[in-house]
């Protein structure tokens, strides 16, 4: 799986020929935007600045032409993106640091919607990821790991999806929405070995967690973790290849996530 995305360009030019460009290669796959977009709808942790779109210009200049401008303001951590290792990891990896190579690959799509839209403190487990190798096989090295708890569906409706809708320091203790339990983080990295792990909440860890530790033992690992990660329902279980291109912000601790999923 280590060369996997060198291996599927070359599929890819390999399936090229005068009858059959690479453009028409691609239109007989599906890519599925993994992405929200940013406006004022964006949801962040409840301590962050929100996402701000100012208007530069608009409209048409003294010489004629039409021109547009804006200009945006936004903390790295909200809405669909990326966590660096260096979030809480000391010494790993900044966002700049991240290599694309780690950054793509096979997705393995472990579905507890179930579980977690019954209980939305729920902690997702060893025995999740051990019930979906017993159907799919063991994880593949190298895959990126993406949980679907089922809490797309509420976003962007910050009460539901969050938990509170109130802002500020206070809010935080509110907050009641499905992760990572630090068991199966710890299991991950020390039976598995994957690139990073995505999943449709606004933490890897879960909404009443107060150490974030799955956070602290992923990124230990140099495992960054995708946040807000959209339309996890239009994904299968396997099959689907993971392009995750952050901005790239040198020394940053994360930054906003272009993700989107291509389905051969």
């Amino acid at each position: 799986m280590k060369h996997l995305l060198v291996l599927l360009l070359f599929f890819m030019l390999a399936c090229t020929t005068q009858e059959t460009p690479i453009d028409q290669v691609l239109q007989n796959g599906q890519w599925i935007d993994l992405s929200y977009d940013f406006s004022d709808e964006t949801i962040y942790w409840p301590t962050a600045e929100t996402f701000k779109f100012d208007t530069v210009f608009a409209g048409f200049t003294d010489s004629g032409f039409y021109y547009t401008a804006y200009q945006y303001c936004a903390a790295e951590h909200g809405g669909t993106h990326l966590d660096a290792p260096i979030h809480f990891a000391e010494g790993k990896k900044t966002i700049d640091q991240l290599s694309i190579s780690q950054l793509v690959g096979p997705a393995a799509v472990i579905d507890v919607s179930d579980k977690a839209l019954d209980d939305r403190d729920y902690q997702v487990s060893a025995a999740d990821f051990q019930a979906w190798e017993k159907t799919h096989g063991k994880l593949p090295d190298g895959s990126i790991v993406l949980l679907r708890t089922g809490s797309g569906k509420f976003w962007p409706d910050r009460e539901t999806y969050m938990g509170t809708a109130e802002l500020g320091p206070a809010a935080v203790a509110k907050l009641h929405f499905p992760g990572l339990a630090p068991d199966a983080a710890t299991w991950l990295v020390e039976n598995r070995k994957i690139k990073a792990l995505g999943l449709d909440t606004p933490s890897i860890d879960y909404g009443q967690s107060t150490l974030f530790e799955s956070h602290q033992i992923l990124f230990k690992e140099n495992i960054p973790g995708f946040e807000n990660v959209a339309n996890l329902e239009k994904l299968p279980e396997t099959g689907a290849f993971i392009i995750a291109l952050p901005m790239k912000i040198k020394d940053g601790s994360g930054g906003p996530l272009r993700i989107v999923a291509f389905l051969p």
